[in-house]
């Protein structure tokens, strides 16, 4: 069963359902996290990364959980396109199923929330003002730090630790940068989310608004490039 899609697909699903799920804690009404806050819903996500690496490296996947990942293996790294997009198309599915879970964990909740745009800010990313061209730059910005220094904890060859290392990066980066868009900074993790909140019998929700959903997918990617881009040119070689 080990293997690197079926690590990607667990590990990416965990994310989501940790990620998402401190998220609707957070949101729909009647939880006992309710209005709990941004803090809250930045560690949850910080842990729910640490959490997914851990769960695909033990079962055979390196632990990217974002499409981001084999991008720039592939771009940069030269990596085999078909395996690139193996890991892609399994992290896209585990995020669907994490976000199908959280739907099913929340259940009850729904119909207790009558705010469309809380049910779907449980799922996918929304900015706080909505202006195309920056929202666009701070998902490039804050994807550029997750992989410059991700790839910087890799080459620091921190061992065991690395998990909980780069959790503590996406910790920061929602902290310092999350507030604008809500840092998507993965496009798994916030398409195949979108798509299952509009697919899904979600009580009283409203619109997916896919007129955005293109940003957290560019952004990052463009980010991702650029991040892989300076380390590959740049970083001391490893020790």
């Amino acid at each position: 069963m080990a293997s690197p899609a079926t690590g990607e697909f667990l590990g990416t699903l965990i994310l989501i359902l940790l990620g998402d799920g401190v998220v609707a804690d957070v949101l729909l009404n009647r939880s006992k996290a309710h209005n709990s806050g941004w803090i809250v819903i930045t560690a949850g996500w910080a842990f729910a990364v640490a959490c997914g690496i851990f769960t695909s490296k033990a079962f055979g996947g390196p632990g990217a959980l974002n499409p981001v990942g084999p991008l720039t293996d592939m771009v940069i790294g030269g990596k085999a396109v078909a395996d690139s997009l193996v890991l892609i198309a399994a992290q896209f599915a585990g995020a669907f199923a994490g976000a199908v879970l959280v739907w099913l964990h929340f259940l009850p909740h729904w119909k207790e929330t009558p705010d469309a745009a809380a049910k779907l800010g449980v799922f996918c990313t929304a900015p706080a003002i909505r202006n195309a061209p920056a929202n666009l730059l701070s998902e490039a910005i804050g994807t550029f730090v997750l992989v410059l220094v991700a790839s910087s904890v890799s080459r620091a060859a921190v061992g065991g630790l690395e998990p909980a290392a780069v959790g503590l990066v996406v910790w920061a980066i929602g902290l310092s940068l999350g507030g604008t868009t809500g840092y998507a900074i993965n496009p798994a993790r916030d398409l195949a989310p979108r798509l299952a909140h509009a697919l899904l019998p979600i009580a009283g929700k409203g619109s997916s608004d896919w007129g955005y959903a293109w940003i957290p997918v560019v952004g990052p990617c463009i980010g991702a490039l650029l991040g892989a881009a300076l380390f590959a040119w740049g970083a001391a070689p490893a020790p």
